[in-house]
C-alpha cells in the first residue's frame, strides 16, 4: 500500500535515488541560479548574447549599488513592508476569530458559512481584476496601499480562516466546557484559553501570508501604478525603459526583494514546523 523506503530496496535503486537527487536538485535551483549570474554580469553580456558564459567583468557592486542609491528600490521594499505587515495582522486577527465562532459554536448555517469562505479561494482571480479595480477607482483606493492592504486581507481571510478552523477544531473541546462551567465568559475564553494555544498555528500562517502578500504581482500591477504605492515586486518592472530592458539591475533587484521572505522562513522555521505538524502525530 506504501512505498518502500528506500533504505529496504536493492542496491542499484538506492544508486539511481542517489544519483537522480541532485540533478533534479540543480534543475529545480536552475532559475534561482541564472538570476544570481546574471545580477553580477554587466548589461553588454546581455546585447551580445552572453547569457550563460563567464561575464566580460564582475559588476556586484556595481548592479547593487545601483539599485540600491540609483533607483527607487528602498522606496518599494518600505512600500512592501507597509503593505504586508498590516495585511498578515489583518488577516491572521479576522481568521482567529472567524475560526473560533465556526469552530467552537454549533449553529445553524455553520457549514453554509463556512462553506462561503472556502469558496472564495476557488474563485479564479483574474476573474475578478476587472471589477475589483473599478471597485478600487469608485472608493478612492486606486493606487493606494490601503487599498491593498484591505484586498489583500479579504483575499486572504478566506484561506485563513479554513486554516485556523480546522486547528481550533481539533484542540480539546473539554478546555471549553470547563471554563463555561466556571463562568468565564466567551470572550476570555477565546482570549485566555484558545488563542495562546492557538501561536503555533498562528506563526505558520503569519509565514505563508507574509510570503503570498510579499510576493504578490498581479494585484500590485491591477491596483497601483508610481513608486507612491506600488510594492517591490511590481517596483522591479522600473527597470525596464522603452527601447531597453535592464536585465542585470531586474536581476539584482530580484534577488534583493527575495531577499526578506526567506530570512522571514528561517527565523520562525520552528514555529512553521509546528503549526503545520501540530496534532499529526497523537
Amino acid at each position: 500500500m506504501f512505498p518502500t523506503p528506500i533504505e529496504k530496496r536493492s542496491r542499484a535503486a538506492q544508486i539511481t535515488y542517489q544519483s537522480l537527487v541532485p540533478l533534479a536538485l540543480v534543475m529545480w535551483l536552475m532559475p534561482l541560479i541564472a538570476v544570481a549570474l546574471f545580477s553580477i554580469r554587466p548589461g553588454v553580456d546581455f546585447s551580445n548574447g552572453n547569457y550563460w558564459g563567464l561575464p566580460s567583468s564582475f559588476e556586484l557592486f556595481t548592479n547593487y549599488g545601483k539599485v540600491f542609491f540609483e533607483s527607487d528600490m528602498p522606496r518599494y521594499l518600505w512600500n512592501s513592508v507597509l503593505i504586508t505587515v498590516p495585511t498578515v495582522i489583518g488577516a491572521v486577527a479576522l481568521s482567529c476569530m472567524t475560526g473560533f465562532a465556526l469552530g467552537i459554536y454549533r449553529f445553524r448555517g455553520n457549514l453554509l458559512i463556512f462553506f462561503m469562505f472556502i469558496a472564495g479561494n476557488f474563485v479564479p482571480f483574474q476573474i475578478l481584476m476587472v471589477p475589483v479595480r473599478d471597485l478600487t477607482v469608485d472608493a478612492g483606493l486606486y493606487d493606494t496601499k490601503l487599498g491593498l492592504i484591505l484586498f489583500h486581507i479579504a483575499f486572504q481571510t478566506g484561506f485563513c480562516t479554513l486554516f485556523m478552523r480546522n486547528f481550533i477544531r481539533a484542540l480539546p473541546y473539554e478546555l471549553i466546557e470547563a471554563a463555561r462551567v466556571e463562568g468565564v465568559k466567551e470572550w476570555r475564553i477565546f482570549w485566555f484559553i484558545v488563542l495562546p494555544l492557538m501561536k503555533p498555528a498562528i506563526a505558520a500562517l503569519s509565514v505563508l501570508i507574509f510570503t503570498f502578500i510579499w510576493n504578490d504581482y498581479f494585484w500590485a500591477v491591477v491596483l497601483t501604478q508610481g513608486p507612491d504605492a506600488q510594492p517591490v515586486t511590481a517596483g522591479i518592472t522600473s527597470f525596464n525603459s522603452q527601447f531597453v530592458a535592464q536585465y542585470h539591475l531586474m536581476s539584482a533587484g530580484s534577488i534583493v526583494a527575495a531577499l526578506p521572505p526567506v530570512a522571514m522562513f528561517f527565523l520562525m522555521q520552528r514555529h512553521f514546523i509546528a503549526g503545520l505538524t501540530l496534532g499529526a502525530v497523537k
